[in-house]
């Protein structure tokens, strides 16, 4: 399964001062995904993953997200400076679940 979307990055509250940030999927992809799950998720509900942004090609997982309910997907501080991201920047994003 692969979903393309635009999505702004977000900080996690709760790690605010060591600057997690992430994007949300769609909560349509989210609940689809959630539904096709089943045995595949590894610790903390999570899933893997290939992700684009830009340029930028690499492998991670998702995390369930209660709050947006959706999954996280987190962007490393690498990747948001190879293509010039920060916070509240609006990204494309390209992912690849890997578990399927």
């Amino acid at each position: 399964m692969v979903v393309e979307f635009e999505a702004e990055l977000w900080v996690w509250d709760a790690r605010r001062a060591d600057s997690w940030t992430f994007v949300s999927l769609p909560v349509e992809a989210a609940e689809e995904i959630h539904d096709m799950a089943g045995d595949a998720r590894r610790g903390f509900g999570s899933l893997r993953v290939r992700v684009t942004i830009g340029a930028t090609t690499w492998a991670t997982s998702i995390f369930p997200d209660n709050a947006h309910r959706s999954y996280a997907l987190p962007v490393k501080r690498a990747i948001r400076k190879t293509e010039g991201l920060e916070a509240g920047d609006t990204a494309k994003v390209k992912v690849e679940l890997l578990d399927f």
